[in-house]
């Protein structure tokens, strides 16, 4: 028996990969990107690649492709990593209490595949006055227009 999906309010499946689906998304991987999806790790500030994009379209999970952030929610807050002040949709991206390095604070994983994607911080801009600090390399950037993609075969289209 299957598993019924689990839709996102922008219709968006949320069901976690299989243990099969996850080993094939998984060995697609840098180093670097599995250090920091998998593995909690941060990359250096002012590095990441997606920091200075300013084009439209949308920022989706590196690891499963789920849409993640919209273009117009970026903003530069000066920290080194890019930041949005709201997730493409709340049932996207979740939040997990975090207290490593003596800090407490709210990690931000995908809610699809549970890959880190950075922190949430109560310092953003109107109108949430959140900022999401996310690794470039959790990240994958697609143009206006463009397809997503879709390495679960879920059929994932933006509306």
């Amino acid at each position: 028996m299957t598993q019924a999906a689990t839709l996102s309010s922008t219709g968006f499946d949320l069901t976690p990969p299989t243990e099969p689906e996850r080993e094939r998304l998984e060995a697609d991987l840098t180093a670097e990107e599995a250090r920091v999806l998998l593995h909690h790790g941060t990359e250096a500030p002012f590095c990441g690649g997606l920091l200075g994009e300013k084009s439209p379209g949308v920022y989706g999970c590196r690891l499963c492709g789920l849409p993640l952030f919209k273009h117009e929610t970026k903003f530069e807050s000066g920290t080194g990593w890019p930041s949005f002040y709201a997730p493409y949709d709340e049932d996207h991206v979740k939040g997990v209490r975090d207290s490593s390095y003596g800090m407490v604070r709210i990690e931000t994983r995908c809610a699809r595949c549970d890959s880190h994607q950075g922190h949430v911080f109560p310092d953003g801009p109107a109108p949430t006055r959140l900022r999401y600090c996310i690794n470039s390399v959790s990240l994958q950037f697609v143009k206006a227009g463009d397809p997503l993609p879709d390495p679960l075969h879920r059929g994932d289209r933006l509306p």
